[in-house]
């Protein structure tokens, strides 16, 4: 049985019945990896014998709810025994000597790694076109980016080569790439997953899966959510399960509707009628769909400069830690000049002014959850733009290039500041034959809600059954 667009929960259910051998299915799988990833660009490592040699070894009825299912874990994150380069010259060659406690969590639950996703360099852009690796391309049309900084995982999944792909989001780095590839991007609430073993709390991202249908995601939030031992911070479980609340009509819930970004944008007009639809969709199943008439985040100046000022401190932090790990700084040669801007921003920034940053982000994001209390969801455009043609955000001064990225994506950082949960879902198809997607976001840790309204639109616009042109 054919395997490519299946979800994730069809294939282990398949397994586990003996309806196909997690062999047979690593196979199809590395066969059409081997076959169509020099068109997509999507891998910067594919494990063959490990992963060949692990799907041998899982038998019909195990227990484990994603036994054989295959899954590639974004190469922001170590793997053991993988080569972890940060999507960089400086980190090739490089393998960590151990591996996260998200990847733990989906070895336990079955999953079989058979491989690294691209990214650009230290998922910094929201496009994946990275000097070490060349650029991603999206298998709805190989001219345009998939997104990122996810944007291998997306490609990855778009394209049929998986079934799901892990991913991470900082700023839109999950959601982006989903909005251009056909794909549902969930980015959970702060604190859902842990970060641990080797990153503290993280203020702006999280781990996260890509995937094509709702229940996939649900059910993988189910996998890699919950405390971990050292947590200073978590998000407390709720009362069923993300699965079972996917699977759940919700309640009658009041929507707000916004088409205000977070920093200055021009919005274009696929994006601006694919919120109308999806209100009209909400408010015909009695929803309470009502207009933000102006978003607490309007009349904020310097959104794109307090984003930034906690921005080129992570960059910097995590070439910083990179080079603790290779046991050396990286050369003039080895870092793109994009990095290299935002680590000098990073380092030159003093203590003092990092931490009146932090707090005024913290301020300001308690300002708009206070202002939105009594929404259950918030429904804004995806994207600010269509997937950009490869090369098309480069500019020559490297600031700008990180300018231009925030036009192209301005409604997504915002709920990373907030730490509200948020997904894009790619309700329609645009004039031009690409994905078109909405995002809603949340309320603060909740999950399970989100999810049960995103399946009921899932349920009436299914998106799952298109397929993107074969190269």
């Amino acid at each position: 049985m054919p395997v490519r667009y299946r979800s994730a929960i069809e294939i282990a259910d398949e397994i586990h019945a003996g309806e196909v051998s997690a062999r047979d299915v690593m196979g199809q799988t590395l066969d059409r990896i081997d076959a169509l990833d020099d068109h997509y660009s999507a891998f910067t490592h594919i494990d063959h014998d490990g992963a060949m040699e692990a799907a041998r070894g899982i038998l019909p009825r195990d227990p484990r709810p994603f036994a054989g299912v295959p899954i590639a874990i974004k190469d922001l994150t170590p793997v053991k025994g993988m080569p972890l380069a940060f999507g960089s010259n400086f980190g090739y060659g490089f393998e960590p000597p151990a591996e996260g406690f998200t990847v733990g969590k989906l070895r336990e639950a079955g999953f079989i790694i058979v491989g690294k996703t691209a990214t650009p360099e230290f998922g910094i852009q929201p496009v994946t076109e990275s000097v070490a690796f060349g650029p991603t391309r999206n298998p709805w049309d190989r001219h345009r980016t998939p997104g990122g900084s996810s944007g291998g995982a997306a490609a990855a999944v778009a394209g049929g080569l998986l079934p799901i792909a892990h991913g991470s989001d900082g700023g839109g780095s999950i959601r982006t790439p989903a909005a251009c590839c056909n794909l549902v991007g969930l980015k959970p609430s702060r604190g859902r997953i842990s970060s641990g073993p080797f990153a503290g709390d993280a203020f702006l991202g999280t781990e996260g899966v890509i995937s094509r249908t709702v229940e996939d995601s649900a059910a993988l939030l189910d996998v890699l959510a919950g405390y971990e031992a050292g947590d200073a911070n978590w998000a407390e479980d709720p009362d069923i399960s993300f699965t079972e609340a996917a699977r759940r009509p919700p309640p009658r819930m009041r929507i707000g509707v916004t088409l205000a970004p977070i920093w200055e944008a021009e919005l274009e007009p696929l994006g601006h009628a694919a919120v109308v639809e999806c209100a009209e969709l909400l408010a015909s199943h009695d929803h309470k769909v009502e207009e933000i008439r102006e978003a607490p985040w309007q009349g904020t100046d310097n959104a794109f400069e307090l984003f930034s000022a906690l921005w080129a401190p992570m960059v910097a932090q995590g070439v910083a830690t990179a080079a603790r790990a290779i046991g050396r700084d990286p050369g003039e040669d080895e870092l793109e000049p994009l990095t290299w801007e935002l680590v000098r921003r990073g380092e030159k920034l003093s203590a003092r002014r990092y931490l009146q940053a932090l707090g005024e982000v913290q301020l300001y994001a308690r300002g708009i959850v206070a202002a939105l209390y009594g929404y259950d969801a918030i429904l804004t455009p995806a994207l600010a733009q269509r997937p950009p043609r490869i090369g098309s955000l480069q500019r020559s001064d490297p600031w700008e290039s990180f300018v231009e990225g925030g036009r192209f994506n301005p409604y997504t950082p915002l709920w990373n500041v907030t730490g509200q949960p948020a997904i894009t879902l790619p309700m329609f198809e645009g004039s031009d034959g690409l994905p078109l997607a909405v995002q809603l976001a949340g309320p603060p840790r909740g999950d399970a809600l989100l999810l049960s309204l995103a399946a009921q639109l899932e349920n009436s616009a299914p998106w799952a059954e298109r397929r993107p042109p074969l190269p």
